[in-house]
């Protein structure tokens, strides 16, 4: 086939009694789907349904939050009550009973000193709200000079402007360059084939390029920078593993110049890497941490940030009776979220989940990497449950083949997503090795379907 040709589907049909029009969908090719729907209507454990009626494996666990599977039934159950006694309460001079009992769970599984949490709703959110954090932390602190962020290339942050502008994914900055925050820099990304293709886990080579970090303090002087804000591992890009010592590196170069450390764990925590935070997993404590996704397994818009008590104490300062921190959502700790949570995390206790994760991680590496040498790979990688192939780009058109691919395993049972020529999974965590076996098999005949 010519790989140039956008590939059509024999009387794929449209949706009957659905009008496709009126939904402007994020992140998403709307003519090509509109075309080529891949539309869910019912999801129950592992598996969706699709408009038609077919069963498709969730490769990807959602958008990587639904790592305990769809409509397990202790959350369910526990959002059903909720709604049943309050529905809402305003989060502004109000509060919920539930929102100070998920803030002490999260608290209590947090890494060590970490034990004020802040809600919002999404992980872009929680990204600007720990921006504003470091800032006015410093700020209290009379070191108002500090209003740098550095993030990273290849991260991301969310679609907030401190995120986007922290972030360093091309397409998400360059049509909104004219909004971008001043005061960003951005570190180099970790990933380089030549010395890192295939590996397994955390890649060997890299710890060097943390030492970047001082060069930009050395240009901007320390005084200038709040925060550094990274992904522990960098999930949207392609699944990024950190170099071993590369976190450790960075903490020590942020204790050495006052720098508060921003940790960005909207998929690497609450199970994704076999721990509550990946904080724990590599040994390195930030002063903050965002999060969403699994927190509650995606059952209602939930967000947040955790932080030191040391950050929240530089804001408790002036009349009790003043608010000290002006921010907040008209959806923070809504009552069915923090229910939600709630569940979630008694499910990951007393389920096992966070066991699981580290043997269903042994089970995906040595599937995805039986995957070298098939055609136009050229990199895989893995951490925890999540993985990533990374194709060669078809010549002036990057991104098709990686569309191509998994539109074809989408048209055989099999739901995982792509950014650009990388093809990443992220499991649920319940999945059985034949469901892996099965995810792959197919990624494979994709893969040669595609050649």
């Amino acid at each position: 086939m010519n790989d140039l040709v956008m590939p059509q589907v024999a009387n794929e049909p449209v949706v009957p009694g659905l009008n496709m029009d009126y939904f402007w969908m994020p992140f998403t090719h709307n003519r090509h789907f509109k075309k080529h729907p891949r539309l869910y209507v019912a999801a129950k454990g592992n598996y969706l349904t699709t408009y038609d009626g077919r069963q498709v494996y969730d490769g990807t666990s959602g958008l990587f939050c639904c790592g305990l599977g769809h409509q397990h039934p202790k959350i369910v159950e526990a959002v059903k009550s909720q709604l049943d006694t309050l529905d809402y309460c305003a989060p502004f001079q109000f509060a919920n009973d539930k929102a100070f009992q998920a803030a002490e769970r999260i608290a209590a599984i947090a890494p060590a000193g970490m034990n004020r949490v802040f809600f919002c709703c999404s992980g872009s959110e929680a990204a600007d709200t720990a921006i504003k954090m470091a800032i006015g932390y410093h700020r209290a602190r009379g070191e108002a000079s500090r209003i740098r962020i550095i993030g990273r290339e290849r991260g991301y942050h969310g679609v907030g402007l401190g995120g986007t502008a922290a972030g360093g994914m091309t397409n998400n900055r360059k049509a909104f360059a004219p909004l971008m925050p001043t005061g960003i820099d951005h570190l180099p990304h970790t990933h380089d084939p030549k010395h890192m293709a295939y590996s397994r886990g955390m890649p060997k080579w890299g710890v060097h390029l943390a030492d970047e970090l001082e060069r930009l303090v050395t240009l901007h002087d320390a005084s200038t920078i709040a925060a550094v804000l990274v992904e522990p591992m960098a999930g949207s890009f392609g699944m990024l593993p950190p170099p071993v010592g590369y976190l450790t590196r960075l903490r020590e170069i942020c204790d050495k110049h006052g720098i508060l450390l921003i940790f960005d764990e909207v998929i690497t925590g609450f199970g994704r890497l076999g721990h509550h935070f990946s904080a724990a997993r590599f040994g390195v404590t930030p002063d903050l941490a965002t999060f969403a996704k699994g927190v509650n397994n995606a059952t209602i818009p939930m967000a947040g940030v955790v932080v030191k008590q040391s950050v929240h104490d530089a804001f408790m300062t002036g009349p009790e009776y003043a608010a000290e921190f002006f921010h907040g959502y008209t959806y923070s700790a809504h009552p069915l979220a923090m229910a939600a949570a709630i569940a979630t995390l008694d499910v990951i206790k007393e389920e096992g989940v966070l066991e699981r994760v580290r043997e269903l991680e042994k089970v995906l590496e040595g599937a995805v990497h039986a995957l070298k040498g098939e055609p136009n790979v050229i990199d895989i990688r893995n951490l925890g449950a999540a993985a990533a192939v990374e194709v060669g780009s078809i010549s002036g058109s990057p991104g098709l083949r990686g569309m191509n691919i998994v539109d074809e395993c989408f048209r055989n049972g099999i739901g995982i997503r792509w950014n650009g020529d990388s093809i990443m999974m992220a499991p649920p965590f319940f999945s059985t090795p034949d469901e892996v076996a099965r995810m792959i098999e197919t990624l494979g005949a994709a893969l040669r379907a595609n050649a």
